[in-house]
């Protein structure tokens, strides 16, 4: 909500996507960068473990992205949901893109797909009594978890698809 009662803003000097990738990977909350695209943890997110998946590039919606954004976006996300799972114990994910202001994006400008977790017991009356959700865990200690499970380019395989039958 924050970022939706703002209002729109100019693009590249304001926008929180484009100033991530400058800064310090703890600072930025990123815990996986890309040739194309790169993880960064939701800084307002709905669960433990929230992540958006960004390409570089100041593109606002999906079907301006170039192929090879989209490609490592998929294959981020992929990785994110592996991550997420082995770290976590989720059962599940809301994975989406809110196209344009009027679609719900917070930051229409800038084209970023949310990873989700979700648990059967993530779901309680705070959301909507108190308009508060509870974050068992602060983001700095969310990202270091989800940075350090993260593979490296040297063991890519340990947390690969599953073999094909």
């Amino acid at each position: 909500m924050v970022y939706i009662e703002a209002g729109p803003g100019p693009h590249e000097e304001s926008c929180p996507f484009c100033a991530a990738p400058k800064m310090d990977d703890e600072k930025a909350l990123i815990v996986a960068r890309g040739e194309f695209a790169y993880a960064l943890l939701n800084l307002f997110p709905y669960n433990s473990g929230h992540l958006l998946v960004c390409p570089y590039r100041h593109v606002a919606l999906y079907d301006d992205a170039t192929a090879e954004e989209v490609a490592e976006m998929a294959s981020l996300t992929q990785t994110a949901m592996r991550v997420i799972r082995e770290i976590s114990g989720c059962d599940g994910f809301n994975i989406g893109m809110n196209q344009g202001r009027v679609a719900g994006a917070g930051v229409a400008d800038h084209l970023h797909q949310h990873v989700v977790p979700r648990w059967a017991t993530d779901a309680n009356f705070f959301p909507i009594i108190a308009e508060t959700k509870a974050i068992p865990r602060l983001l700095g200690e969310t990202r270091q978890a989800i940075a350090d499970a993260w593979p490296r380019a040297a063991d890519a395989g340990s947390l690969s698809a599953p073999d094909a039958p």
